[in-house]
């Protein structure tokens, strides 16, 4: 009985539990679900599938035929109305069989690309998974290939970053590996590689850089080549950036260490052992004059939209370059005219060291129309209109402006910043409100007053004005300004006042897309010279050449409004012409290196630069007594260019005037202590306008201590260009001592 009632007891209480029990079961379902067991089974299979479908692939995929890179065809280069302007596609390669490579310089490239290269199979498990995380963690596509890999990727495959490529590439390697030598697959693999200069393969490469045969190379020679493969651009040592040149040190170096490592170079010999520099770049046939820089330019921009120069040398490309013929022939002609016919490059060193680059734009549709890259390749292999190592000057003074009407800026005392604004113009005046100490001089240490106009200190470039202004918009923010209206960061773009002088490094094509952005009312132009690219197997995305609202309508217009007193009454007074209406800057940097002069019409924006370069060490130097004058600034050849240039292209068309009809305008009274006005929206910050002048009319260059008053904006015009030149202004021998503004800090 006892029994029989302890049985019906635990009956009853697990009937109690059991909704509580299947409770928890179903809570650990999904974990019951999801076992150790379960998924290390998931996985396994997954691995055995993969195995099996690699294994698949292995039996089905025959191998390929070689690619168009090694059976290379010709690229054609075209003007923007569709005619032919060359022809490139003769391949620069010479085929080495393994013997003819010394064995030293075979194990630097081992060193350089894959030291486990004769042992391993044709791919690296260690090395795939290492490429895999870099590419993961963003630290790029690269990393994992060994030699074979590479090596079937140039020969048979192509330069894409896909699942399907690479997939092809890791069984195509294993079978290489297989049925092939390893000197073969070596050979083969520096016969087909590119190493910039035009250069396919060993023998080509050490003919274009060191003008040798492959079995003259030195050791420290074979280095540089091996090192290049990583960056063929941006390892040249002719046209790289100080960072590239770093760059191509550190991997110079990074090879030579790893053949200690491999026991191929003793110790004491690799540390005796220099850089060795290469030789100067020579340009192919065909690309004399300044299509060798044109073609530069496009394929440049070609590599900013991913298709790499391993690719372009391929060939089969037909590319359209906006480049207009009448207008290169006129920029040609006029640097021509007003700068070379005046130079004696022989017999002054000065003249031995002028540069002259120079970028034409529509700011209606964002192409480089015109392009001056200097005098040819042979000469001179950098493109003076694309190089980034000298500064803009006093040209990026607008920008600070603009920033400040953009943001809302006010002064130390909180007085709106407006083309009326009075500062003080007194030479080495130190700014105030900074926690970097910046006192810089005006042009031959000019006092201008304490009480002088933004637009008096924009037409005469009072330095200590805007090196105020900028600490007062915010040196971070006046950045961010420059940023979006199209300048880079290339270096030197330090957060400080001494940037209100244009101490960062820039181009003439950053400096028209700025200036076209003005042009364009404020919607961002982004300067492109290719208009098409067609290429049977390869798709080319264009740039986006108009872009968004970057600054205010408002904001353009008033920037635009206060350049024209620049060109009438300023330091652009040398471009003065009843034929057209311009607005523009000029600037100056630190010790005459270089000399700017970025303006524009309606139609037009035009960037025209001198550099000092020393021939041959490529040191920056003076400009001062080029063509035996004096300061050679902006105001002085680079304006007689871009007037010589403007007036040429603009004959005989119907030329408008500027649409400024939302700029700031009308005449701000001074008193002895300007108290603060108050702060106004962005809807009621243009005063009332005062009457329209003419430009017979139009005030003459005020005094220093009057503020600017400037017309009101005009309704669009079209007028038919005269090509009677204006009154011309003082013969000039290259001095430029008229210039009102002062060096930028070096960088």
């Amino acid at each position: 009985m006892g029994r029989a009632e302890a049985r019906r007891g635990q009956q009853r209480r697990g009937a109690r539990r059991a909704p509580r029990a299947r409770q928890r079961d179903g809570k650990s379902g999904i974990r019951r679900f999801f076992t150790w067991k379960r998924v290390l089974g998931t996985v396994l299979g997954a691995f055995l599938l993969g195995m099996a479908g690699l294994i698949g692939l292995y039996y089905y995929l025959p191998e390929p035929k070689p690619n168009e890179q090694a059976t290379l065809q010709s690229n054609i280069y075209r003007w923007s109305d569709g005619t032919v302007m060359a022809r490139t596609g003769e391949l620069n390669r010479v085929i080495l069989k393994i013997d003819d490579i010394p064995l030293p310089l075979q194990e630097e490239f081992i060193a350089a690309e894959n030291m486990s290269f004769r042992e391993d199979q044709g791919v690296d498990i260690k090395g795939l998974a290492r490429g895999l995380f870099n590419t993961v963690t963003g630290k790029g596509k690269q990393g994992g290939s060994t030699i074979t890999q590479q090596y079937v990727k140039n020969y048979y495959l192509n330069q894409d970053q896909t699942v399907t490529r690479k997939l092809k590439e890791l069984i195509i390697s294993i079978k290489v590996d297989q049925g092939m030598e390893k000197g073969d697959i070596l050979a083969g693999y520096m016969n087909t590689s590119y190493y910039g200069r035009g250069a396919y393969g060993i023998q080509a490469a050490a003919q274009a850089y060191y003008g040798v045969d492959v079995n003259k190379l030195t050791l420290e020679q074979g280095a540089y080549l091996a090192a290049l493969l990583q960056s063929p651009n941006g390892y040249d040592w002719a046209i790289a950036t100080p960072r590239g040149k770093a760059f191509a040190k550190e991997r110079w170096n990074y090879v030579l260490d790893n053949m200690v490592k491999m026991g191929k170079l003793e110790q004491g010999k690799r540390t005796a052992m220099q850089f060795p520099v290469p030789i100067k770049p020579k340009p192919a046939p065909g690309m004399e004059g300044q299509k060798g820089y044109l073609i530069q330019a496009a394929e440049a921009e070609l590599n900013r939209q991913g298709v790499k120069d391993e690719a372009i040398k391929a060939g089969g490309w037909d590319i359209t370059l906006s480049i207009e013929k009448k207008k290169q022939a006129a920029l040609e002609q006029a640097v021509q005219d007003e700068l070379e016919s005046k130079l004696d490059r022989k017999d002054r060193k000065v003249d031995a060291a002028v540069q002259a680059g120079a970028t034409s734009v529509d700011p209606k549709t964002g192409y480089v129309v015109a392009m001056y890259g200097g005098q040819g390749l042979k000469e001179h292999w950098i493109n003076n209109a694309t190089r980034q190592d000298y500064q803009p000057g006093s040209t990026f003074k607008p920008i600070v402006f603009a920033s400040a009407l953009q943001n809302g800026a006010t002064t130390q005392d909180g007085r709106p910043i407006t083309p009326n604004t009075v500062y003080d113009g007194t030479s080495r005046r130190p700014v105030v409100g900074s926690d970097t100490p910046f006192a810089p001089q005006n042009q031959d240490d000019h006092d201008y007053g304490k009480r002088i106009t933004v637009q008096k200190a924009t037409n005469s470039s009072v330095n200590s004005v805007y090196a105020q202004m900028l600490v007062d918009v915010g040196p971070a923010t006046v950045k961010k300004t420059a940023l979006a209206l199209g300048m880079k960061d290339r270096g030197a773009f330090d957060e400080k006042p001494a940037m209100a002088l244009g101490s960062m490094q820039s181009t003439t094509v950053d400096m028209a897309g700025v200036y076209a952005t003005f042009d364009r009312h404020g919607k961002k132009v982004t300067p492109s010279i290719v208009k098409s690219a067609k290429n049977e197997i390869r798709a080319y995305e264009p740039v986006e050449r108009i872009g968004d609202q970057v600054i205010d309508r408002s904001t353009a217009d008033t920037v635009t409004k206060v350049l024209t007193g620049v060109v009438r009454n300023g330091s652009g007074n040398a471009v003065e012409s009843s034929a057209y209406d311009a607005a523009g800057k000029t600037g100056t940097t630190e010790s005459n290196k270089a000399a700017w002069f970025t303006a524009y019409t309606p139609e037009l924006v035009t960037v025209v630069a001198m550099f000092g370069e020393e021939p041959g060490t490529g040191t920056q130097v003076t400009l001062t007594g080029t063509a035996g004058g004096g300061r050679a600034g902006g105001s002085s050849f680079p304006a007689d260019i871009w007037r010589a240039y403007t007036l040429e292209v603009l004959s005989g068309t119907g030329t408008s005037e500027f649409d400024l009809e939302d700029a700031i305008t009308g005449k701000v009274e001074e008193t002895e202590d300007p108290t603060p006005t108050p702060t106004k929206s962005k809807k009621d910050k243009s005063p009332t306008p005062t009457p329209t002048k003419s430009k017979k009319d139009r005030d003459p260059t005020p005094t220093p201590t009057e503020p600017t008053e400037d017309p009101d904006p005009k309704p669009t015009k079209t007028r038919t260009h005269k090509p009677d030149k204006p009154t011309p202004t003082p013969t000039k021998t290259g001095g430029g001592g008229d210039e009102p503004e002062d060096d930028a800090p070096a960088a």
